[in-house]
């Protein structure tokens, strides 16, 4: 299979995450996957499967030249020509218009999906909007904007069109773009035609839509075309979102999961309306003339009508996607869905596909298949993220043959459920929870048309053993049922000790740190007081101070502001860093500036607000999550100002003003050593990393490993040795994933923070640092190894002579900032307390 992805399009950092779950879950014995990535400028690169690990294509454009082979068209056809079929996941434009449908239509290669000619006519959402109607489905009114036309006739247009409908929302959005990116809600012809502006300004397209804003339930639909070549809709997915404002369903509701969007699959809509959705998406299909599968979005409107507003054809592929999520309600895997589709476009073409063999099959090749209880979610801020690694891990150990894992989700009241196959690809943990405990009602409304459409698809009339009836448990018997436990838990009792104290008490293994490990570095001031307390030469903590939020609570502005500007002097910070003490590496984390950023912050961290919205303070581009229940103590950073690096087109643009550079670096133990792998430079759109750049693919950038132009071989070398003996000085087991600022030229490190267990989400950068080693070492193979390093039962071992460096002595660092920070404003817990120790400073 030659997999075509990448693209054009804003949405090409999601068609690499769609590449990335192809490649897991098609490739096999018997299916090889050859990776085609177009550039942004649609030239083609022949890539390894390892590339396709990275987060986002910015990740590898810059290196394309010297680790990939560029394509020319001739090449291109023959590489093509050598595969059986392609499978196109490109989203946008040249992906989903036909594009690239018509160069393989021209050159006779077999490909999925829906032809060229569909595809144009489908993408383009006002001449959709023009089918539509012609074929007597409802439609909502709709203007067409042309670039070509004068700034005066648009605004003539846009305000007859508003005055004529009654509009008082609509909404701007390029005719030929996706359903996320460039989408604006506008409450007025102002508004919109300013939108319209910016948006031709920019060239996201040459022709745009305005029409109103749909008053009603969103939804969203898959299709798949069984072997009598007929479309058959799986069961929709409600997407439930909070739209009092005029939000609109964006790239980051849609991709990131959060409490600010909750999808239902199956929906809560009355039977006959899910059958009314089902019967007119199968009919656009076959109108469409589309082919193999589709994903249709829509709206249930106020009086009922459906409301068709865009055509896919090309479904996203994420993990938890709608794709998986909808077939799994029907028992199907992700192996099977896609397995499907691509056996479908093979019969239509004759072309002989193999036989799919199932895990059992693979276990049957190993004598001794261990089973592992993955328990993942919680209730802390970083409970989706959470999410995202646990169902993750559960996938990639699925397909290794050697283990049996099996999932259970610790729900936000400590509850823990052993989670179907079905329930657990749901976008968030409350999601989960929530169809555990409705799930026997549910399944008993929905039978019949779950039975239906398996019998369409020509699917067996049970659903596999993995798709059960969940079940509620304790913690403690969850614990006593296990033989060993992976825990994918971020934050909270998961990550402070908790739950590694009593899988020890109980003699259950497991993996990573333990718990008194665990409990030091979750709390990020025991974890700087360590290292103070270590003295490693070039790695010390960030000067900070710890202040009581109650404290704070209890002063005037005037009193706040002179504690600002106090710890400013003491610290010798012109800006500071305001985080929780013992919370995830992105809750609450806020770059404050001014005196004014730190009275909000402080408003902000003591409500029970889920986030800080974007544009609360100066640089501020993503909205801030927090924790779940206001920290007892916050804690006061000098804020480092790191040089500023990005990545524009293919080249790596590197501006010095301070030496100093954000990095991330993986430490795995092999035969009973800690070894630390390659480091990744973290680059930042705003002044904090934030949680999508973190964790969701396609947004955030790292660069495995760091460009020697940036950080020479020998520094790289020191960074690991001084990072492998700060691991083990600490007592760190298994693995682990610490945070620093790193001196480009000194070496010298400053430690952000150290994360026991890191996240393992399918783009995060602990698989890129593992590919980057001699050999590479694959995402699957790199979680067996920690799954087989589950022995943590005894106490840590005690450290080494050599790594141990003796308090008191004194420090020779070569930066001013690396300095065994002075204790003059130490811990702050009253007001009082406070001044009597500024006072003495």
């Amino acid at each position: 299979i030659a997999l075509l992805f990448g693209g054009p399009s804003l949405e090409r950092g999601i068609s690499l995450n769609s590449a990335r779950s192809v490649l897991d879950h098609l490739s096999s014995e018997e299916i090889k996957i050859t990776p085609i990535y177009f550039d942004w400028k649609k030239q083609p690169w022949l890539i390894s499967p390892s590339q396709l690990y990275s987060n986002t294509p910015s990740d590898f454009d810059f290196k394309l030249s010297s680790e990939s082979s560029p394509l020319p068209p001739h090449s291109l056809v023959n590489t093509l020509k050598k595969t059986d079929i392609a499978f196109p996941v490109i989203h946008g434009k040249f992906g989903e218009d036909g594009g690239i449908q018509r160069f393989l239509e021209n050159h006779r290669i077999p490909f999925v999906g829906t032809p060229s000619s569909s595809a144009k006519l489908l993408f383009d959402k006002y001449s959709a909007h023009c089918f539509l109607k012609k074929n007597n489905f409802f439609t909502l009114p709709s203007l067409l904007l042309k670039i070509s036309e004068p700034a005066s006739v648009q605004k003539k247009n846009i305000t007859t069109f508003f005055r004529q409908n009654e509009i008082r929302r609509a909404i701007v959005k390029p005719a030929r773009g996706g359903s996320s990116i460039g989408v604006f809600s506008v409450e007025n012809p102002e508004e919109a035609l300013e939108k319209a502006r910016s948006l031709f300004n920019k060239r996201m397209d040459t022709r745009l839509v305005v029409e109103p804003f749909a008053e009603g339930v969103e939804f969203t639909v898959i299709l798949l075309e069984n072997e009598y070549n007929q479309p058959v809709a799986l069961i929709p997915t409600e997407i439930e979102s909070d739209y009092a404002e005029h939000q609109i369903f964006d790239f980051r509701r849609k991709y990131l999961p959060t409490r600010q969007v909750a999808y239902h699959c199956p929906p809560r809509f009355p039977r006959d309306i899910i059958e009314k959705i089902q019967i007119q998406a199968e009919q656009l299909f076959s109108l469409f003339g589309m082919r193999d599968m589709a994903r249709f979005d829509g709206w249930i409107l106020s009086d009922g009508s459906i409301f068709f507003s865009d055509f896919n054809p090309v479904s996203g592929m994420e993990q938890n996607s709608f794709l998986f999520q909808q077939a799994s309600r029907i028992g199907m895997t992700h192996a099977d869905v896609l397995h499907f589709v691509v056996k479908h476009a093979c019969k239509r073409h004759n072309i002989p596909f193999p036989n799919k063999k199932n895990s059992a099959q693979k276990q049957k090749k190993h004598a001794r298949v261990r089973p592992v209880s993955l328990i993942f979610g919680g209730s802390s801020s970083e409970r989706h993220v959470s999410l995202m690694s646990g169902t993750n891990v559960w996938l990639k150990l699925r397909k290794s043959g050697r283990f049996s894992p099996s999932c259970y989700l610790l729900g936000t009241d400590h509850t823990v459920w052993h989670v179907p196959y079905h329930l657990l690809l749901n976008h968030t943990v409350e999601e989960i929870e929530e169809n555990c405990k409705k799930e026997k009602e549910v399944s008993k409304r929905l039978r019949p048309l779950e039975d239906r459409a398996r019998m369409r698809l020509s699917l067996p009339p049970k659903c596999p053993h993995e798709f059960f009836n969940p079940s509620p448990q304790s913690i403690s018997q969850f614990i006593a049922k296990s033989k060993s436990v992976f825990i994918a838990l971020h934050g909270g009792i998961g990550e402070d000790g908790t739950i590694q104290r009593m899988l020890e008490k109980a003699s259950v293994p497991f993996n990573g740190s333990s718990s008194s490990v665990s409990a030091v570095c979750i709390d990020k001031w025991k974890t700087r007081t360590k290292i103070e307390e270590l003295r490693i030469p070039g790695v010390a903590p960030i000067p900070g101070v710890l202040l009581s939020l109650q404290s704070l609570q209890s002063h005037t502005n005037e009193k706040l502001q002179a504690i600002w500007r106090k710890i400013k002097k003491e610290l010798g910070a012109k800006t500071l860093i305001a985080k929780p003490r013992t919370d995830g590496c992105s809750s609450g984390v806020a770059h404050l500036t001014r005196s004014g950023d730190f009275f909000r912050y402080i408003s902000w961290i003591s409500s029970s607000s889920h986030r800080i919205p974007a544009g609360t303070f100066a640089g501020q581009l993503n909205p801030i999550e927090l924790p779940l229940s206001p920290p007892n103590e916050i804690i006061m950073e000098q804020h480092v100002a790191t040089d500023s690096i990005r990545i524009r087109g293919n080249r790596l643009l590197h501006s010095r003003t301070s030496g100093w550079i954000e990095i991330t670096i993986g430490v795995v133990e092999r035969n009973g050593s800690l070894h630390a792998l390659s480091p990744s430079i973290t680059i930042a759109e705003g002044d904090v990393l934030s949680v999508e750049e973190k964790f969701q693919g396609g947004t955030g950038v790292n660069l495995t490993p760091p460009p020697t132009s940036l950080c020479p071989t020998r520094v790289v070398s020191g960074v690991k040795k001084k990072i492998e003996r700060l691991a083990r000085a600490v007592g760190i087991s298994g693995y682990a994933r610490i945070d620093a600022f790193l001196h480009c030229e000194t070496g010298n490190l400053l430690i952000i923070e150290i994360n026991t267990l890191p996240a393992l989400t399918p783009s995060t950068v602990l698989f890129h640092q593992a590919l980057a080693e001699n050999p590479p070492v694959f995402p699957k193979q790199f979680l067996e190894s920690l799954v087989r390093a589950e022995t943590r039962l005894q106490a840590p071992r005690a450290d080494k002579r050599k790594d141990v460096v003796r308090a008191g002595r004194p420090s020779k660092h070569p930066h001013a900032l690396l300095r065994a920070p002075r204790p003059a404003l130490g811990v702050f817990l009253s007001r009082a307390h406070f001044f009597k120790r500024a006072n003495k400073v």
